[in-house]
């Protein structure tokens, strides 16, 4: 009778184990696809962001259609790359980040212009576009960090013992990181004219 009970209590502890591995596997992910969300609300906002800056831009700067058209074109590149991070590659990663740089290089490349341009740098319409874009780009960063923070202890959860069981009974996967692989993309950007 004792004996039974003492299994009885171990079976009911290994479940209610079992439940909270689980529960704590399930709230990580969700705040992994939080995390890409949050990139994603982001980069939607720079994307909607740039065509007024061009737009502002143009006005004012009107020989410097190669720096307005190379913006316009890394702008489409990175909008035409749409991944899900539950189910992203490395590769997939590493175009989508790659893209997202280019375009990071284009728009250093349009202020530098701005610099040329008095008139424009005191436009007010100006100012206020490029301080909401660099506002955002502020905000794309700290979203990949807490993307890749909490891709970091999802992943550190799923390879763990005892939640690595779980995990693999369950299906959880190992999810990729927001990085850079190209190391050209990782070098300043330089800015000629």
């Amino acid at each position: 009778m004792f004996i039974g009970i003492i299994f009885i209590v171990g079976i009911v502890v290994l479940v209610l184990m079992v439940v909270g591995i689980y529960n704590s596997l399930v709230k990580m992910r969700l705040r992994v696809d939080e995390g890409w969300s949050d990139i994603d609300v982001q980069l939607k906002r720079r994307y909607d962001l740039i065509p007024n800056l061009v737009e502002t831009v143009k006005g004012y700067a009107k020989h410097e259609s190669e720096t307005l058209t190379a913006v316009m074109e890394a702008r489409s590149k990175a909008t035409a790359i749409n991944i899900d991070a539950g189910s992203a590659t490395a590769e997939d990663m590493a175009a989508f980040a790659g893209a997202q740089e280019g375009l990071s290089g284009a728009l250093g490349k349009l202020f530098a212009v701005s610099e040329n341009y008095p008139d424009l740098k005191a436009n007010q319409n100006f100012l206020q576009l490029q301080n909401d874009l660099t506002d955002t780009e502020d905000k794309i960063q700290a979203s990949r960090r807490f993307y890749n923070g909490t891709v970091r202890d999802y992943n550190t959860k799923v390879q763990t013992v005892p939640s690595n069981i779980i995990a693999g009974m369950f299906g959880f996967t190992l999810r990729e990181f927001f990085e850079i692989e190209d190391e050209q993309e990782r070098k300043n950007v330089k800015v000629e004219f």
